[in-house]
Order: C-alpha cells, then sequence, then structure tokens
C-alpha cells in the first residue's frame, strides 16, 4: 500500500470529519486492533489485510464514505474480538439493530458473552444525557446511583 493511498484516505476522512462534526474513530479502532492482535493473530492479519487491501483504497478512490467505511472497519474489529451483535443508540437510549452509520447514534458491539463490555464502534459529535448514561454502564462498566439516597442504608 502506497503512502499517497494513505494520504489519500486520511484527507478524506479528515474532510468529513470536519463536515460532519462526526469524532475520529481512529484512535479506539487502534486500540481494537492492539486487542485483535494479542487475542487472535489470525483475525488480526485479516482486519490489517482488509485495511489495506479494502478501506483505504475505497476511502481513498471515493467509492466509499469515509465514515461509513470506517464503522464497518469497527464493525468487523469489534465482531472478530467478540461474536455478538451491533447495535445503535438514538438521543433517546433507545437500541436499534445496526443497519448503517448515522452519524447522531451511539454505536455498540454487544458480545454474545453476558459478562462482557460493550464495545465502542461509534461516537457521535455529541451524546445525549440517554446516550452518555448507556455508554458509561455498557462500556465503561460505571454502577452508580445518582438520585436521591434518602431511606438508603
Amino acid at each position: 500500500m502506497s503512502g499517497s493511498l494513505t494520504a489519500a484516505a486520511d484527507r478524506a476522512l479528515e474532510a468529513a470529519l470536519a463536515e460532519t462534526g462526526a469524532r475520529d474513530p481512529r484512535e479506539f479502532y487502534r486500540e481494537r486492533l492492539r486487542e485483535l492482535k494479542q487475542a487472535s493473530p489470525k483475525e488480526y492479519e485479516a482486519a490489517v489485510a482488509y485495511y489495506t487491501g479494502t478501506l483505504i483504497p475505497d476511502v481513498a478512490g471515493g467509492t466509499a464514505h469515509p465514515l461509513d467505511a470506517w464503522t464497518e472497519y469497527g464493525r468487523r474489529l469489534a465482531s472478530a474480538l467478540a461474536p455478538g451483535r451491533t447495535m445503535s443508540i438514538d438521543e433517546t437510549g433507545r437500541a436499534h439493530a445496526y443497519e448503517g452509520p448515522a452519524p447522531d447514534r451511539l454505536v455498540l458491539h454487544l458480545p454474545d458473552d453476558k459478562g462482557a463490555r460493550a464495545l465502542l464502534v461509534g461516537l457521535p459529535p455529541v451524546l445525549s444525557d440517554a446516550q452518555r448514561a448507556t455508554y458509561d454502564v455498557l462500556v465503561a462498566g460505571k454502577q452508580r446511583f445518582s438520585g436521591d439516597r434518602e431511606g438508603a442504608s
């Protein structure tokens, strides 16, 4: 893969991020990739092959929308780490089966292993209170009570 192809894909993603206000997913995808390298070298190699053979050429060549292509890559990484399903969380906190990138939705991969935390796939520019609560519980594992504690012992 050439450096100019990667640079063109980076420019296309940066332009899409600036236009939509979306958050750059590459940092948390790098973390997923590091986890995958440790957990399954074979799946890691497949993810790298997809990145170099599909993601970068499609984004650089304009055949795929940069944010859509990166979100699909994030889904592939999450699925390779933990079989499960990908859901999108709207601003009210309602979960929907994932049907494609939606810039205003929180996108999480829910592993089949009920004891595992959700894996972050995509973030909207600003999380609503309901999306923040969903993220805090399912991804960060925070369990806190913020209501009135009167009467609690």
